[in-house]
């Protein structure tokens, strides 16, 4: 046996393209970065950090397997068919995973659960045309980054799940991904959740950029708050809510069900249901599609030429929708008199929370005094609902 049979990691790349060998070793400290980076509480620890352990270890731990094909043991040939997928259920561990939860469209749903039950649709309904505003203002680069992606020469399906990175949800991108173009969901899956990271960085110059220091300080005069809303009244909202959306949009049953069941869970008061939910579903579907997104990200993967475009337009789309939000922050601020602040508008975009704690964070800067968080929260969560929307809206037409 020889050195490069005995460490094979090291022994596959003398058998393969140069161009593949330079993305692995890019792509080992690229994961290692992410560790760091997520560790620093720079980019979202929750997915980063199983995500760039994931990149290192697929792309570090290649091995000649049967028929000189050169793979891993952790989820390699990824399958989807019946064909030979117990035999690989047992050998690749995380096949089951992908399987069971991926190409379902299961994870996403389960994380979406865990977002309901964080929201408290209050914020909604003590303030639902500020909210509703501003949400489909942020919409903007889901909406127009589909016929530049359709220039680009992507097909309907993969311009549209590309397209739904501009509402900066990660469980709709990889929901409307395997709906509408799965040979491209991993790419475009990764893509969506390695940018949604950095609104946390980019999104504040874009509001210092367009929203000036004299009203960046603004605060809000309240006439009704998310305390006026009953828990009654929040919880006959999400059942009326989700029997409607099902009705209209029930390609998108499965992700309306999870979020208004996350709310209806939360405002029942169901103490052991929400503690289930959160720290278990959350976190659980939140560590394995951090890790999976990582074991999926080889260099193999990476050299479709279609990722190129897909990591312009996924910052493309994003741009697109903070602007929109933004804009929207201004329709709201002429209509109420100047009586409103603009940043909120960055909050469009569902990040839930982080894009309303983004506003909030950029106008304590200018006016320690100045509270936003209670309208950002709203424009928030309805921003989850408008997503949802126009991803099953998507699906129905091109799906």
């Amino acid at each position: 046996m020889n050195f490069l049979n005995l460490f094979q990691g090291i022994g596959t790349m003398f058998h393969q393209e140069p161009s593949i060998v330079i993305l692995r070793i890019v792509l080992i400290f690229f994961g290692g970065l992410l560790v760091y980076l997520g560790k620093k509480g720079t980019l979202e620890p929750l997915i980063m950090i199983p995500m760039g352990i994931g990149m290192i270890a697929v792309n570090a731990g290649m091995l000649f397997l049967s028929g000189g094909h050169i793979g891993n043991l952790i989820i390699d040939p990824l399958l989807s068919s019946t064909d030979d997928l117990m035999k690989y259920m047992q050998i690749n561990f995380l096949q089951p995973v992908y399987t069971l939860t991926f190409s379902n469209g299961l994870i996403a749903c389960l994380v979406f659960m865990g977002v309901g039950v964080m929201c408290d649709i209050g914020y909604v309904i003590a303030n639902p045309f500020v909210s509703i505003t501003i949400a489909l203002f942020g919409e903007m680069g889901t909406i127009l980054t589909y016929p530049i992606a359709r220039l680009m020469g992507l097909s309907s399906g993969a311009a549209a799940a590309t397209s739904i990175i501009g509402g900066a949800d990660g469980p709709m991108v990889l929901f409307a991904s395997l709906k509408l173009a799965p040979a491209y969901f991993v790419p475009i899956s990764i893509v969506a959740y390695l940018y949604l990271s950095l609104t946390y960085g980019g999104y504040p110059f874009l509001i210092k950029f367009l929203v000036p220091k004299s009203i960046r300080g603004n605060n809000v005069t309240h006439r009704k708050t998310r305390h006026d809303v009953s828990s009654g009244q929040k919880l006959f909202f999400a059942v009326a809510i989700c029997a409607v959306l099902c009705l209209l949009f029930p390609v998108g049953a499965p992700l309306f069900l999870s979020f208004f069941l996350g709310i209806a869970i939360r405002e029942s008061g169901i103490v052991k249901y929400v503690n289930l939910i959160q720290e278990v579903f959350l976190y659980g579907a939140t560590f394995f599609l951090g890790l999976m997104l990582g074991v999926l990200c080889d260099a193999k993967t990476l050299m479709n030429p279609i990722v190129l475009k897909l990591l312009v337009l996924g910052m493309l789309a994003l741009l697109l929708s903070g602007i929109g939000g933004l804009l929207g922050g201004y329709f709201v601020y002429f209509i109420k008199h100047r009586n409103f602040n603009p940043t909120i508008g960055i909050a469009g975009v569902s990040c839930v929370p982080s894009t309303a704690k983004v506003a909030q964070r950029e106008v304590a800067k200018i006016n320690r005094s100045a509270f936003i968080l209670d309208y950002a929260l709203g424009a928030n969560i309805c921003g989850v609902i408008t997503t949802a929307i126009l991803t099953a809206v998507y699906i129905s037409v091109l799906g």
